[in-house]
């Protein structure tokens, strides 16, 4: 559609210019006819009606494609009337009609749009952060992002009552009136760190309820960063630091104390454990003990009976070892009285035997002097003997054994 109205503009303009091209020609040429002085004047015809319908034509041509608006995607129409001014409606993406030389369409973009106050270090940039007073008096700057859009159904309010941009006159002011109404009821360290989003929180409140009597959709309010004053800012990162030191050496008192309870609940859990063992090696040996307890009641009638059958056998072994005893002792007994007897028998024998030889020697006394001789005979060769043997010890021998 866009094209069409394009076309019929061109073809509008053509006809037009060749509508006034052909006027032009025959007003040249009858100027020209005129100059010449040996001929007479020629009243060359105008062709007015040619032009008049190529005219037409093109006017046609030109209302037609003045008729249709189109409005591109991502934008809203306002129709504007010569006559009544600011129609109310919206014209959205795509192709109207209007009254052509009385209507017009003025597009307003309703996608979203992000209105940002910048800090640049560059000097030949000029710095856009929003400067606010905080409680003690000294200047922040604040690096603000707001994200709105125009409500597409008051883009005719828009247009008839706000200034225009809207996106430079209406919404940097508004953003920055806010977070300046809003700032000097906090201090620089609440503004910095504790309250940072409730300052956030509240400045987006204002701004979407002024901006939002006037159609435009507040979407979000970001607080990206806040620049402090140098001199502030070197205090507060000493303070800072020794507050980060402090947490530090806190989390670092906090993970001792959490060791030494760990220590301690390791060394309880140890000492449950050994308990648990002494119980368990307990239970252990008690069931040992059961099981042998039991074993020796199931065992004790074999036991009692290889006792039994032990001690019958040592019985027997000691009435064995005793008949033993006393048939040696009676062996003994027997062996000494017929040693005794014997010995008896043979003293009385060697008695009798003695006196048989004393009598025989007292009826023969030489007998005496010859059973020496024999028995000196392998030790003496000779030996003399007195012959009334008043001195010779064998005498006295003799009367001993007589007597």
């Amino acid at each position: 559609m866009l094209f069409l109205k394009y076309l019929l503009t061109a073809i509008g303009t053509g006809l037009l210019t060749v509508a006034a091209g052909i006027l032009v020609y025959d007003i040249y040429q009858h100027l020209k006819r005129r100059k010449l002085p040996e001929e007479p004047p020629v009243q060359l015809p105008f062709r007015w009606r040619e032009a008049a319908k190529l005219a037409a034509a093109a006017c046609f041509s030109l209302l037609v494609g003045l008729s249709i608006s189109v409005v591109p995607s991502g934008f809203g129409g306002v129709r504007i009337s010569q006559a009544s001014g600011t129609l109310p409606g919206t014209l959205y993406p795509g192709v109207h009609w209007i009254v052509p030389l009385v209507e017009r369409v003025e597009n307003y973009n309703i996608r979203d749009n992000v209105y940002s106050t910048l800090v640049t270090d560059d000097p030949k940039k000029k710095p856009e952060g929003l400067r606010v007073q905080t409680k003690e008096g000294l200047i922040v700057t604040l690096i603000v992002t707001v994200r709105y859009r125009l409500d597409p159904s008051r883009l005719h309010y828009i247009h008839s009552n706000l200034p225009q941009p809207v996106e430079a006159e209406i919404v940097p002011p508004v953003i920055a009136s806010a977070f300046r109404e809003i700032a000097p009821n906090y201090m620089v360290r609440e503004l910095f760190a504790s309250k940072r989003e409730e300052v956030r929180r509240s400045a987006a409140g204002v701004i979407t309820q002024k901006l939002g009597a006037d159609g435009i959709v507040v979407k979000e309010v970001l607080l990206r960063d806040i620049q402090l004053p140098p001199e502030y800012a070197k205090g507060l990162e000493g303070l800072l630091l020794k507050e980060q030191e402090n947490e530090r050496l806190a989390v670092e008192l906090l993970v001792k104390e959490k060791m030494v309870k760990a220590a301690e609940l390791e060394a309880e859990a140890q000492k449950a454990r050994e308990v648990k063992q002494a119980e368990a090696l307990a239970q252990v040996t008690v069931l040992q003990a059961k099981a042998q307890a039991d074993a020796m009641q199931h065992t004790l009638p074999l036991k009692e009976k290889q006792i039994q059958q032990s001690r019958l056998e040592a019985e027997a072994k000691a009435q064995a070892k005793v008949i033993d005893s006393k048939a040696e002792l009676e062996k003994r007994k027997l062996v000494t009285e017929g040693e005794e007897h014997r010995i008896r028998r043979v003293a009385a024998a060697d008695a009798e035997r003695l006196k048989l030889e004393a009598e025989v020697l007292k009826q023969n006394p030489l007998l005496i002097q010859k059973i020496i001789a024999e028995r000196l005979s392998d030790k003496v060769q000779i030996m003399m003997v007195p012959n009334d043997g008043k001195f010779f010890f064998a005498n006295d021998v003799l009367k001993s054994i007589t007597q």
